[in-house]
């Protein structure tokens, strides 16, 4: 019972935190002309402070270096605390990547190279695929090379599907958020206690922040933030989920990852397609595509929220997770609901027109 009052206290420890920084950030980022400047590409149309990522990872460091300070992991296993904090640094070394991108505009290569760097080092440090357990033939134990490989391939993967879905207010933090959330739940279930003390306090942190961050938004996270979010929650699944002997445990991260993973993949496959190089960035992502269709900012966002939160209730209910069916059955309603009045709104906008 004591733990579920400190996963509640941290939360909303980390939400504090994040919700009284950013003003100052923000502030001082504009005193500085660190903004973000309109494009042809880009959906905002005024110049825009993108160090949001600061108190994104202020917020969660800062709740989880409180927790600790008070003893609320003292008695987590000593191994446990160790990938907290082994996680916690491989955050802060993509945040500073983010960051420097953020202020230097670095170029595609440099950017992957130092993740890969940085990944690396994790997967040295044990935060690692090593094992998966696979349906029909069970525990799976992978040899160092292809588990440095998976490692660095899934580390820095789900770091730029989290960037590259960053491109509408609110859109990367709130389906960081609920991904955040619903991987809370799995750890919890699943006896995942260290995890599941970091996914509370990214989730405070992305909460608070979406305070600032929907739309219309009054700064972005940038690319310190979306490394770091991509970064803690890709190596909480590698430790908290794949390494569980649940048989769905593998398919878990891609179920709740499932929007921003499918959105990367399909934009790379389209680039490509066309000649083009995979970083070379435009509007092919499915939020483009959904404004493009006639929806609204809003509305937009709201529909992959939809989506987001229907895949991590499915996966919620693949590992069994008590009411994991209601979840599910509550989140196919919302996107059915949601669906239908978006459809309806482009029918009504498109009939509007054609009467003009």
């Amino acid at each position: 019972m004591q733990f579920f009052l400190h996963f509640g206290l941290i939360f909303c420890l980390a939400a504090l935190i994040a919700v009284s920084t950013v003003p100052s950030i923000r502030q001082a980022a504009l005193s500085f002309g660190q903004v973000d400047q309109p494009s042809a590409r880009k959906v905002h149309h005024r110049p825009m402070v993108r160090l949001g990522g600061v108190a994104i990872c202020a917020a969660t460091l800062g709740a989880l270096a409180i927790a600790g300070s008070l003893g609320w992991f003292d008695s987590l296993p000593h191994n446990s605390l160790a990938k907290v904090f082994w996680i916690m640094l491989g955050g802060l070394g993509f945040f500073l990547i983010g960051l420097a991108d953020d202020l230097l505009s670095l170029s595609p290569f440099i950017r992957l190279l130092l993740q890969v760097i940085v990944a690396s080092w994790v997967w040295h440090t044990g935060v690692r695929i090593d094992f998966v357990t696979i349906p029909g033939l069970g525990l799976v134990h992978l040899v160092n090379v292809i588990s440095l490989v998976l490692t660095v391939v899934w580390l820095t993967g789900v770091v730029n599907a989290i960037n590259w879905i960053d491109g509408l207010d609110g859109l990367a933090s709130g389906v960081s958020g609920i991904a955040a959330i619903a991987l809370f739940i799995i750890c919890l279930f699943m006896g995942q206690l260290g995890e599941a003390f970091v996914m509370a306090a990214l989730a405070g942190s992305l909460l608070g922040f979406l305070y600032y961050n929907f739309n219309p938004a009054q700064i972005f996270m940038g690319d310190g933030g979306s490394y770091f979010i991509g970064f803690t929650i890709a190596s909480i699944s590698i430790t908290g989920l794949v390494k569980s002997a649940a048989v769905f445990a593998i398919l878990l991260p891609f179920v709740i990852l499932a929007v921003p993973i499918l959105d990367m993949s399909l934009v790379i496959l389209a680039r490509l397609r066309h000649g083009c190089s995979p970083f070379t960035a435009d509007k092919r992502h499915l939020h483009h595509r959904l404004l493009k269709a006639g929806l609204s900012h809003r509305s937009s966002v709201f529909v992959i929220y939809a989506l987001t939160f229907w895949a991590g209730s499915l996966a919620i209910a693949l590992i069994g997770v008590p009411s994991g069916l209601f979840i599910l059955g509550s989140a196919t309603g919302l996107l059915i609901c949601t669906t239908w009045t978006a459809w309806r709104t482009l029918r009504d906008t498109r009939k509007g027109s054609l009467r003009n």
